[in-house]
């Protein structure tokens, strides 16, 4: 009775994974929606951080681990995973990146179950020497990698994993629902001293790659001297948790501000809640995305230019990593070779004349964000996972179990 119980339930996925709110990132909304989509076909258990479980999503089973340090978080969650596995006989194991690669390779060992892992392009290049020895063996050696960019693709390939278990699917990205009210625009604009101003916004960690101090000195003095009212809004703080990356703090962002005379033409807002930061983007004229290309630690892809897209706001980026994928050109925004930064200060102000409220673009870039809508994300991971295939499986032991 209980083989026939068994082969009738639902195809089982843990997921482990450090990257989940409370956490804040790209990253992190990616493992939420990812578990979400993955609900709808599957019975999911995430292995996840202390604080997850209660902005997890509905119908989602959660064992959460100590954060911090990272060593006590990697050896708690490879141990869960085992256990979970052994107890609970997943179909198939999940790492949220590369960094708990070997977390789901043993737990799907032990559960005889498929093993796959979401990798980003740092999963891939980071050089730190324990990492390169002991991480990315594991990423070689599960059932399918499951790439976030055409960028993070190549270095898949590069670093030695077998080019047709590779699969890409783009992060998603959520389509607002109704538009931002008046009320919640004018509150926001005069909350920081914004009325009257154009704003150009920046939405992300403050690391090195993201390039703002460089923008800040090389292209923001040209943009505010052809057009004084032009404001740069960066929304995001230096991260605590990140796998590598130099940061670069508010304080050093605004000393090169105040060295080229722009420092009232930015605005730090540091960490912001979902509401503000959708009130942020439908004020803005302008997204900006000054990816340095930094050996070792790539743009995998450029999630935030998506959901400025989503919001009708176009991106003005470096064409570096995976922000290539994530930018249409002339559509949902342009792309500049890179370091260019006198082409992106003639860029911004290019677009803030022909069109500083945006509307020529907004249809565009609302249409090309849709194809990214997390509905299509899942539809995407579940032909790449197979997720079908898992109930299959389940049937043909049901038909085994009755001959």
């Amino acid at each position: 009775m209980s083989s026939v119980s068994s082969s009738n339930r639902r195809p089982r996925v843990l997921v482990v994974t450090r990257n989940l709110p409370p956490l804040v990132g790209g990253m992190e909304r990616l493992n939420w929606h990812m578990a979400e989509e993955l609900s709808r076909l599957a019975e999911v258990h995430i292995i996840g951080p202390e604080g997850s479980a209660a902005q997890g999503p509905k119908g989602v089973t959660f064992t959460e681990v100590a954060l911090h340090p990272l060593w006590k978080f990697l050896f708690l969650s490879a141990t869960n995973a085992v256990r979970i596995a052994k107890e609970w006989r997943p179909d198939l194991v999940l790492a949220g990146s590369g960094l708990t690669a070997p977390a789901a390779y043993f737990g799907a060992k032990v559960a005889k179950a498929r093993c796959t892992a979401y990798v980003h392009g740092l999963d891939i290049t980071v050089k730190h020497p324990i990492y390169q020895y002991a991480w990315l063996p594991f990423i070689r050696r599960m059932d399918t990698i499951i790439v976030n960019s055409s960028v993070t693709r190549r270095l898949a390939i590069a670093a030695n994993v077998t080019e047709d278990r590779i699969h890409t699917v783009y992060p998603g990205v959520s389509l607002p629902a109704q538009p931002v009210s008046l009320e919640a625009k004018q509150h926001f604009l005069g909350k920081y001293g914004l009325e009257g101003k154009s704003l150009l916004i920046s939405v992300g960690r403050l690391t090195s790659r993201k390039g703002l101090r460089e923008f800040v000195q090389n292209s923001l003095p040209g943009i505010v001297y052809a057009h004084p009212h032009a404001v740069l809004v960066i929304i995001g703080e230096s991260p605590s948790n990140a796998l590598g990356a130099d940061l670069q703090s508010p304080q050093s962002i605004m000393d090169t501000a105040r060295a080229g005379k722009v420092e009232k033409n930015i605005r730090l807002l540091g960490s912001v809640s979902e509401a503000e930061l959708a009130t942020a983007f439908e004020c803005a004229s302008l997204h900006i995305f000054p990816i340095r290309n930094i050996p070792n630690d790539p743009e995998g892809f450029g999630m935030v230019a998506i959901e400025a897209a989503a919001h009708g706001v176009p991106t003005v980026a470096f064409a570096n990593g995976g922000v290539i994928d994530a930018v249409a050109v002339g559509r949902s925004g342009e792309l500049l070779p890179p370091d260019d930064y006198e082409g992106m200060a003639r860029t911004v102000l290019n677009i803030l004349r022909r069109s500083p409220e945006n509307k020529s673009w907004r249809e565009g870039c609302i249409s090309f964000a849709r194809q990214f809508e997390w509905t299509e994300f899942g539809v995407k991971m579940n032909a790449a996972l197979r997720v079908d295939d898992l109930s299959v499986s389940l049937k043909d032991k049901k038909a085994m179990d009755n001959i």
